[in-house]
């Protein structure tokens, strides 16, 4: 019978053989194990991240998004759903789970595949900072290997600690601090368990289990790590059940706060990275910005409303695209899934499938879900329902469409092609209070807030007449309204004929009322008098560049080019007293530990700030501005039912443009909307049409509160009786009652291209 025992001998032999191997490649692999170093000192590489002023996060830029968290705080609902999903024995073993690797390979041989893994929680840290991805049988030794000596070196806590602030979770998210504020805008503390379980499940593998790109998935790898943590005795089967019928709110990366403020959190960040370069995103760096979260909330939501409302009063355009048919296929919802992946949403603008289409009736697929529009829900877009609409537009089976809810009910909507800006300061300091630099950012990343050179329109006016103030004028100056004319020859280009808005001339009238009613006859003859060039350098006291404001007859009405910043900041003179005054966004830069890095000291109006005019020239047109409201062209302001609010609408040759430029003492604010390649917004779109009302949503929000607040008349002005009657006036003491006589006419100058009248000349209306 010993033949019997043979293979058993031999049996044994090859283990013997094979651990003396194993032992062997233990002995030489061990010493050249990497250090420990970046584990026993971890320090995480923490990205930029941008505040408002009052503490609310709203950017984060590095290759990685991070945010490091002690173990000690971390709810112990999150380390269940973890060990549950991850590593139950974590706190048994020594590295390596043999238990487990029989387990798994019990598990994989009775389905006839490799469906589960061993790797423990220590293996994991393991290979995620010292090795590659690769499946060989040396790589995975070097990964036992590092298991055991990280258990050596570290207690438990510290690789548990080390793991939830170092995996990668999917949509750049390291670690699960940044991931719950990632997939729930919540904090790591306040999760529940069906979103602990959620985020726990996500480890195995990020993109398939992503919430947001595949619920359905996710939910499925939910379930079992809800039921593990059952069978665990971490939570109850009450529990369980509970958290599998509640409905997860996941977020979207443009429903957070952090959204409406992303061109403040981009300029944000090209200033830091001017200062610290690519540092900026791995050492912590914290900037923290002038902007206030529910001004810059409203500022975001006024220009959004606004846009839509100018988009809604053009029509619809049709459907945005339409799906391959080849692709199509109602039964398969993870093609559709995949169709509607490769068509972003933007904020609450939502892409959707037509999967029906008649009847009155619209039923759209979206990620799962059939919604059924009809009635209003449809009455934007009826023109494109119809069998006469164009083939390329018509609302049909496979079209790609936007849905919003509004309501409480779905409707069909489009994304707009216009654009528009929306910036705030603080007129006293420049300390920019909020700032919205177009429709959205994840759409169209050029800032028109800042970097849009456009005709102002009638809202340049009141620098003009200010200069004009500096010359003898004063708001009772009667000045003609009545047409002009500039043969070629005079122009030394072509000829031009300039028009007031509507048509209509009054004849003489006080500048007072002709800012107001926005005349455009005045304003040519203000500037002839005083000289283009003088005009031309006094503007620069309110910082605009010389060079964009050829000294033609034009600038009257707008002509040069300008950004809705540096309309902001000339603005801010006329409601600060005449004081000049930088915009700015940063106040302050820290690193992560808290120290400041850097702080922003502004110049304050009254105090430390340079003066820009003179204080009773900036009394004298903040008067004139305030009729521009109670009486003019802005009277829609008067809604928020104040006395203090002044400014002045702007709208360019062809209604290219449309501006609102106004203040209150402690806000200055400018609105801008028009299409990024100029053309025509369309008869009537002018700025107290298009502009005004994004201004005065805004303006509701920030004077909330705020008492009505006038200038003290400045020493220096005397009050007359205007000649012809009407409210008594204030002027210079030093100038004569009457506007000096009006110049004798000069030829105009040539426009240059910057300034040239349209072929068919037409002034810019008011």
């Amino acid at each position: 019978m010993r033949w019997v025992l043979y293979p058993f001998i031999a049996l044994l032999g090859l283990i013997a053989i094979g651990a003396a191997i194993l032992a062997l490649a233990v002995a030489f692999a061990w010493p050249t194990l990497p250090s420990l170093e970046s584990l026993t000192d971890y320090h995480p590489k923490i990205p930029l991240r941008v505040y408002t002023a009052d503490g609310e996060l709203i950017g984060e830029y590095g290759e990685e998004r991070r945010a490091f968290i002690r173990i000690q705080e971390v709810p112990e609902v999150l380390k269940h759903a973890i060990l549950a999903a991850e590593d139950d024995r974590f706190y048994q073993h020594s590295g390596v789970d043999f238990l487990g690797i029989l387990r798994a390979a019990g598990a994989n041989l009775a389905t006839g595949g490799k469906r589960q893994g061993a790797s423990t929680i220590t293996m994991q840290v393991a290979r995620n900072f010292f090795l590659t991805r690769e499946k060989t049988i040396s790589r995975k030794l070097y990964e036992i290997l590092l298991a055991f000596k990280i258990e050596q070196n570290l207690t438990k806590d510290q690789i548990l600690e080390v793991y939830i602030n170092q995996i990668f979770l999917g949509r750049r998210a390291y670690g699960f601090a940044v991931a719950s504020h990632t997939y729930f805008g919540k904090s790591i503390r306040d999760l529940s368990i069906p979103e602990a379980a959620m985020l726990a499940g996500l480890p195995k593998a990020p993109s398939a289990y992503n919430p947001v790109v595949n619920p359905k998935r996710a939910a499925l790898r939910q379930q079992y790590v809800l039921r593990r943590m059952t069978e665990l005795g971490f939570i109850t089967e009450e529990q369980q059940h509970k958290a599998m019928e509640t409905p997860l709110k996941v977020a979207s990366s443009s429903a957070d706060f952090g959204g409406s403020a992303d061109y403040v959190a981009e300029m944000a960040r090209q200033i830091a990275y001017e200062q610290y370069k690519e540092e900026t995103y791995t050492r912590g760096i914290k900037v923290i910005t002038t902007i206030i979260k529910t001004e810059q909330e409203a500022a975001h939501r006024a220009l959004r409303r606004g846009i839509m409302d100018y988009d809604r009063r053009h029509g619809y355009r049709g459907a945005e695209s339409y799906a391959d048919p080849a692709r199509l296929n109602t039964q398969q919802t993870e093609s559709m899934d995949e169709i509607l992946s490769e068509t972003p949403d933007y904020d609450d603008m939502l892409a959707a499938i037509v999967i029906q289409a008649g009847g009155g009736a619209v039923t759209v697929y979206r990620y799962g879900e059939s919604i059924r529009l009809s009635g209003d829900g449809l009455r934007f877009a009826a023109s494109m329902l119809s069998d006469k609409a164009p083939p390329n537009k018509r609302i049909r089976v496979g079209a790609i469409v936007r849905i919003n809810r509004q309501d409480n009910r779905w409707e069909i909507t489009q994304l707009p092609d216009v654009e528009g800006a929306l910036v705030a300061a603080d007129p006293r300091t420049g300390a920019i209070r909020a700032l919205a630099g177009g429709f959205d950012f994840n759409r169209n990343k050029f800032n028109h807030a800042t970097q849009a050179w456009r005709q102002p329109g009638s809202s340049f006016k009141p620098f003009i007449y200010s200069a004009a103030f500096e010359k003898g004028y004063g708001p009772s100056s009667i000045v003609d309204d009545s047409p002009l004319s500039f043969p070629a020859g005079e122009t030394g280009s072509q000829a031009w004929e300039p028009k007031n808005y509507d048509g209509k001339y009054d004849g003489p009238m006080s500048i007072r009322s002709a800012l107001a009613r926005s005349k455009n006859m005045v304003s040519i003859r203000l500037l002839k008098s005083i000289g283009p060039r003088y005009a031309q350098d006094y503007i620069t006291k309110f910082g605009f560049d010389a060079e964009r404001h050829p000294a033609y007859l034009t600038m009257a009405l707008g002509a040069g080019s300008v950004t809705p910043w540096q309309m902001l900041r000339g603005y801010s003179v006329f409601a600060n007293g005449g004081y000049r005054v930088e915009p700015y966004l940063v106040k302050e830069i820290r690193d992560e530990a808290g120290n400041v890095l850097a702080r922003v000291d502004p110049p304050v109006a009254g105090e430390t700030a340079e003066r820009a005019i003179d204080e009773r020239n900036a009394y004298l047109m903040d008067s004139v501005m305030k009729d521009v409201v109670r009486r003019g062209t802005a009277t829609k302001a008067l809604v928020l039912k104040r006395g203090d609010l002044a400014g002045k609408t702007g709208t360019t040759n062809e209604y290219v443009d449309a501006w609102f430029c106004g203040y209150q003492p402690t806000v200055a604010a400018v609105a801008w909307i028009g299409f990024d390649q100029p053309r025509k917004l369309g008869s009537g779109e002018t700025g107290g049409a298009a502009a005004l009302p994004m201004w005065i949503n805004y303006m509701r929000k920030a004077l909330e509160g705020v008492p009505e607040t006038y200038p003290t008349p400045p020493g220096g002005l005397i009050r007359i009786q205007p000649a012809g009657g009407g409210n008594d006036e204030m002027i210079y003491q030093e100038n004569l009652p009457a506007a000096p006589p009006e110049a004798p006419p000069e030829p105009a100058s040539a426009p240059s291209e910057e300034a040239a009248p349209p072929s068919k000349p037409v002034s810019p209306p008011a």
